[in-house]
């Protein structure tokens, strides 16, 4: 097994909308605002070269929105692309066989569809592979509540499931690891930030790599009461949080974040205020 950071796009959103209740005062020593009140937000994807499987997490953005639509989230960084991330890395994204989607929020699956050649219509970007989401997270997505739905856009969502491509994996009776068998990984059910997102765990080397999409989405939410504004269940939250960064601690986990633009990879350690953070890494010190 091969593991490939993939890098899709860096862009911003609002300090206090990322940590919720908590003061500027104390988010702002990790996480520092722009003049806006913005903080950097890292779009940074996994791919999982598996013998003959080649599986991407998550997809990011994509480019098929208009520039209102970007104009709102400040894009930055330079020219990350899927496609240019793919490229540097040798594959296509013909090559991708399995297309992961942790949570259907336009930030982890625009990137999954875009327009046709007349933009008449919309069609995969991954033509060769299978999406994958859960039954209950994808009816969640597709009869979205008023709160999410400006998450949830359907341009994303329906196109997968016209194209006949569409896979669901199993769902567990509680949020507890359950075993993937079509993808090789375990994953962890979170409903706190959005029903039924799927955290998968990796088994590489002899070591777990968790991709923790927006169940952590930066060094500075590792505090328990550090909840995202976002999150449609924010009590949930800090309970699972609370759970899972017991068990990553426990069994020294590297935590892969998805959204933060200045720390790729991370272990935690227990302390006397709580689960904390330990080392951080780089992919490429851990993906050799």
């Amino acid at each position: 097994m091969k593991l490939y950071p993939i890098n899709s796009g860096n862009f911003k959103l609002d300090g206090g909308a990322m940590f919720g209740v908590v003061p500027k005062t104390l988010w702002q020593r990790t996480n520092p605002a722009d003049a806006n009140n913005l903080i950097d937000i890292a779009a940074r994807c996994l791919l999982i070269e598996d013998g003959d499987r080649l599986i991407l997490i998550d997809t990011g953005m994509g480019n098929k929105q208009s520039d209102k639509f970007f104009g709102y989230y400040s894009l930055w960084g330079g020219n990350d692309t899927l496609d240019g991330s793919l490229k540097a890395h040798g594959f296509h994204r013909d090559d991708i066989t399995d297309v992961f989607l942790t949570h259907l929020h336009f930030d982890h699956s625009g990137g999954c569809i875009e327009w046709n050649k007349n933009k008449t219509g919309y069609q995969p970007v991954f033509k060769n592979a299978h999406y994958w989401s859960n039954e209950d997270h994808w009816q969640w997505a597709t009869q979205p509540n008023n709160r999410e739905k400006a998450s949830f856009l359907k341009e994303n969502i329906i196109p997968i499931e016209e194209s006949g491509q569409l896979k669901f994996t199993g769902i567990p009776n509680s949020n507890t690891l359950k075993n993937s068998p079509p993808l090789g990984f375990d994953i962890f059910f979170a409903d706190g930030h959005t029903d039924k997102q799927m955290i998968p765990l990796i088994h590489y080397k002899g070591n777990t790599i968790a991709f923790m999409a927006d169940l952590l989405p930066t060094v500075g939410h590792l505090p328990l009461p550090f909840v995202m504004g976002y999150d449609t269940r924010p009590l949930l939250t800090l309970n699972e949080k609370e759970s899972f960064l017991n068990l990553a601690a426990d069994n020294n986990f590297y935590l892969f974040l998805e959204h933060d633009a200045h720390n790729e990879i991370i272990t935690v350690k227990h302390t006397e205020k709580g689960v904390r953070l330990d080392q951080t890494y780089t992919t490429q010190d851990i993906f050799k």
